[in-house]
């Protein structure tokens, strides 16, 4: 199987995703934006938003993903594993921590008034 880096992906709508409360700390869920399945977590008191596409199945079940924590360079980061194969993926960079070739995409993620937006934030 060969694999290639996901594309660099098309910026976003400024769009409301949901409410914060809405996505349980930990976890995430999956929102349609501009016609992309994106899969936005609530983890350590921030949000992400990745693509919800899994690389290495071509499922979109990231959003279905365990979260956790590693540490890299003295740092500790966040990632969240595919519930299919259990490949990682950083929420912040989106890159495989499985394969440094292999990458989902990064949107901008935040939250404003209790909501969680996605896409655009200027």
């Amino acid at each position: 199987m060969t694999l290639t880096p996901s594309s660099t992906p098309v910026p976003l709508p400024r769009t409301r995703v949901c409410a914060l409360d809405d996505i349980l700390p930990g976890t995430g869920v999956c929102a349609l934006v501009a016609g992309q399945q994106v899969a936005v977590f609530r983890v350590g008191g921030r949000v992400y938003a990745i693509g919800n596409r899994d690389p290495f199945t071509g499922a979109n079940v990231l959003s279905r993903g365990l979260t956790g924590s590693y540490v890299a360079g003295g740092q500790t980061r966040v990632k969240v594993a595919s519930p299919l194969l259990k490949h990682a993926f950083d929420l912040e960079s989106g890159l495989s921590l499985d394969d440094p070739c292999v990458s989902v995409p990064v949107y901008a993620a935040r939250t404003e008034g209790g909501d969680v937006w996605t896409g655009s934030l200027a």
